[in-house]
């Protein structure tokens, strides 16, 4: 164990082995998180358009299925032939990951604007708050607490998903562990694992907090209930 401690801090200790790692921890930040925001766009279109066009519903929940099933590299590999790009493109693994994301949250934004109180929608559409501003200003917002639940999931899946992509040569924290195990040298591994983990924790405690920001009323209602139980 003492030798393995000796070799992490050797390791790290290398100026240019700590230029590396930021450098991956960078990339696969923006490839993580480039697709979760255009995922989550996609999946509110697709959602409010399965919302208002019932028979869309049961396609979008088949087709975000299928999507998802696909492995991860072979999606990778497909999608250069597709789009026209170069098979090092880090923009193949954005595209696939935003195909993930929008497959992966489709449900859950059905879901949430499924759990919007009738009566709400109702007393909104009688005082004048009708189709688009209708959904972005009440509907939606009401589907937040629902809808962070599945974002949460997307982002932690788009996290580690970007190390499969160095599989194909696109970089990311996924270099560490490619590296590694060419190399047979451990220590790269325990970095790339390690902050890959700590990525993911620091986005979904960011995402909470976003969740809690975008709910004020969430808050304010457990306030009073916890009054009572006191």
């Amino acid at each position: 164990m003492g030798d393995f401690f000796g070799e992490l801090g050797r390791y790290l200790s290398s100026s240019n082995n700590r230029g590396e790692i930021l450098a991956n921890l960078l990339e696969n930040i923006y490839l993580a998180l480039v697709p979760l925001v255009a995922g989550i766009v996609l999946a509110i279109l697709l959602g409010w358009l399965g919302h208002r066009w019932r028979p869309a519903r049961s396609v979008l929940l088949v087709v975000g299925n299928l999507l998802y099933t696909i492995p991860s590299l072979a999606l990778f590999v497909v999608i250069p032939g597709i789009i026209g790009t170069k098979i090092l493109n880090s923009v193949n693994v954005i595209v696939a990951l935003t195909i993930y994301t929008t497959a992966l949250l489709v449900r859950p934004v059905l879901d949430a604007l499924e759990a919007v109180p009738p009566h709400i929608v109702a007393a909104a559409t009688a005082i004048g708050y009708r189709g688009p501003r209708r959904f972005f200003s009440v509907e939606l917002p009401l589907a937040v607490p629902v809808l962070a639940a599945g974002v949460r999931v997307a982002s932690v899946s788009n996290i580690s998903l970007v190390s499969v992509g160095a599989l194909i040569g696109t970089g990311a924290l996924g270099v560490l562990f490619t590296d590694g195990f060419q190399r047979e040298y451990f220590s790269p591994i325990v970095v790339g694992i390690v902050l890959t983990m700590l990525l993911a924790l620091i986005v979904d405690l960011l995402l909470v907090l976003l969740r809690n920001l975008l709910t004020p009323w969430e808050r304010a209602g457990r306030a009073p209930a916890a009054e009572v139980a006191g």
